[in-house]
């Protein structure tokens, strides 16, 4: 059981947030070994808490976990969103900067500076995946209800968050009541290769959709990677934009507005070279910018190993993009002279060109080669517990995404018991956050069979 402590407490707009700390092991399998402090949010109706009696509250408790792996939590500014929904179907929320990410041990190259060799920064990163997440929430879990009557509580997952959840499920079953999860019914295979088969394919039809959107962006494109191929372009805090550095903009593909995120950057880089012969500082900081690999190394060093169980990851995604010439053999693809032949841009895939590409993963690149050489990972899943779940458990899948491919969550879904999974084109991956009435909405709807 985790010890913790409340740092802080504080109201806005119709909640009140109380701020925990909680140390739990860093490696469970050596819990004497080290510890780490994690983070969390737990947020209640303000009518209902004190800032001296947060147990005031007797709302059974919903988990959020959130997408990654590498990305925290945002602080819930007001009783709004998923926050709202959550609350006002009787859950007080609690918001989990997952280790590694927010204010839980957070993981940069300025923190990793003092885990000494490559070897033993490459073993502390192996120490944030899914299965320790989960091994944390249930120590904070048997924390927070030790003195309640209900021990089970809920769980919400968004992306890599849902991957979380089905781990949750097959390590501690009898702990969850409702699992919900939204664009993250994990692939249960024990490497990434077939999902990185699965999703370049998906990846080929957003940039299809793309290119049919925006037609005139097939030359621009091909334009600014003819300059980016003749000549080094750094970026502002010293990356350097690279080809397969503009074509990881794609990344961009799978969300709401996305690929007019991507139309803007690619309008303005052409218009710096028509107008001025360079790419402007401006547009470069832009790129810069929509590119979160910097502020979170551990996106970078962990994501295919977020698939591994028992088997290496091997640069998967980098392997594998030699099958799609046109996503990243520049010089066989800028020899056709045919104008018309789109260049493809990328999408959540990782490359050993990034840890040159950008500036904060550089001297992480032999991490990053230990890491995908890695051939010990964990068992992530357990198919005989999940076929026998009594947790209640609903998911939507998204028709077009291309982060978590659809096909492989059913496949996933089919193996656990009384699964209940909505499959729609209305939304891409975020349609949590665009909108949430609608999404959990309807997965309430599926948990209480309130649906033909």
């Amino acid at each position: 059981m985790a010890e913790f402590e409340i740092i802080d407490s504080y109201h806005v707009q119709g909640i009140r947030v109380f701020e925990y700390l909680f140390v739990v092991p860093l490696d469970y399998k050596e819990p004497t070994s080290g510890e780490v402090k994690v983070f969390a949010r737990r947020v209640v109706p303000i009518e209902e808490a004190d800032e001296t009696d947060p147990d005031k509250c007797k709302r059974p408790y919903m988990i959020y976990l959130q997408g990654g792996p590498g990305f925290e939590c945002e602080a819930p500014l007001s009783k709004s969103g998923r926050t709202k929904e959550l609350i006002d179907r009787g859950y007080q929320v609690l918001y989990l900067d997952q280790r590694g990410t927010g204010y839980s041990a957070p993981i940069s190259f300025d923190t990793l500076k003092s885990n000494g060799t490559d070897e033993q920064k490459a073993r502390y990163l192996s120490l944030f995946r899914a299965d320790s997440i989960v091994h944390d929430c249930e120590e904070i879990r048997k924390a927070l209800l030790k003195d309640t009557t209900e021990k089970k509580w809920s769980l919400l997952g968004q992306s890599f968050g849902g991957f979380c959840a089905v781990t949750y499920l097959s390590f501690y079953p009898d702990s969850l009541k409702d699992v919900l999860i939204t664009g993250g019914v994990p692939p249960l295979a024990d490497s990434p290769d077939p999902v990185y088969e699965a999703l370049y394919k998906r990846v080929i039809k957003r940039n299809k959709a793309y290119y049919e959107k925006f037609p005139k962006d097939i030359q621009k494109v091909r334009n600014i990677l003819s300059y980016l191929a003749t000549r080094e372009v750094l970026l502002p805090n010293g990356g350097i934009l690279s080809v397969e550095r503009f074509q990881q903009l794609g990344l961009d593909f799978g969300r709401h507005q996305g690929m007019d995120t991507v139309h803007q950057l690619v309008s303005k880089a052409s218009f710096d070279l028509e107008v001025v012969g360079e790419i402007t500082y401006n547009t470069r900081s832009r790129i810069e910018s929509a590119q979160g690999f910097d502020s979170n190394i551990l996106y970078a060093c962990i994501h295919e190993a977020i698939y591994c169980q028992g088997k290496p990851s091997n640069w998967s995604a980098e392997r594998l993009r030699s099958q799609h010439g046109r996503f990243f053999n520049w010089h066989v693809v800028s020899a056709n002279s045919d104008p018309n032949v789109p260049i493809f841009f990328t999408g959540e895939m990782i490359y050993r060109s990034m840890f040159k590409d950008y500036a904060e993963l550089r001297d992480l690149k032999g991490v990053a080669e230990i890491l995908a050489s890695k051939t010990d990972w964990p068992q992530l899943y357990d198919v005989s517990t999940l076929n026998k779940t009594t947790a209640r458990v609903a998911a939507v899948s998204y028709f077009n995404d291309i982060y978590v491919d659809l096909d492989l969550s059913v496949e996933a879904a089919s193996q656990i018991n009384g699964f209940r999974q909505w499959v729609t084109s209305e939304f891409l991956h975020n349609g949590l956050t665009v909108n949430p009435s609608r999404v959990l909405g309807e997965l309430f709807r599926l948990l209480e069979n309130d649906v033909e």
